[in-house]
């Protein structure tokens, strides 16, 4: 059985708008931004995404273009989604897991 992978957009209060698994989690991002397109709900600027696995820049930058500013992530960001996400003032979390999470850039919206 191959793994799979995961991504989940929710609003600001937590309700889920969209989930979705594949095979690779940029291919399950693609699909909840999809819905949020097709819905015409662009840009997300409300949202949160949140990704099994690794925060790379390819899901940070996908996020940016969908206009969601805050990623979370089970695992760690790499050092140029870091940097995507600060020169675009997203909130970049990761190894959220068991009510705590690191964060990395956009403390601001951390409450």
């Amino acid at each position: 059985m191959e793994p799979l992978e995961a991504a989940a957009l929710f609003d600001a209060r937590g309700k889920l708008l969209a989930l979705a698994e594949d095979i690779g989690r940029h291919n399950a991002v693609d699909k909840v931004i999809g819905v949020a397109a097709r819905l015409g709900a662009l840009p997300l600027s409300e949202a949160i995404l949140v990704v099994s696995g690794r925060a790379g820049f390819e899901i940070v930058t996908k996020a940016r273009r969908a206009g969601i500013p805050i990623v979370a992530s089970v695992s760690a960001a790499s050092s140029l989604a870091i940097d995507v996400a600060k020169d675009a003032g997203m909130t970049l979390l990761g190894f959220v897991r068991d009510g705590t999470a690191t964060v990395y850039c956009g403390e601001q919206r951390v409450g």
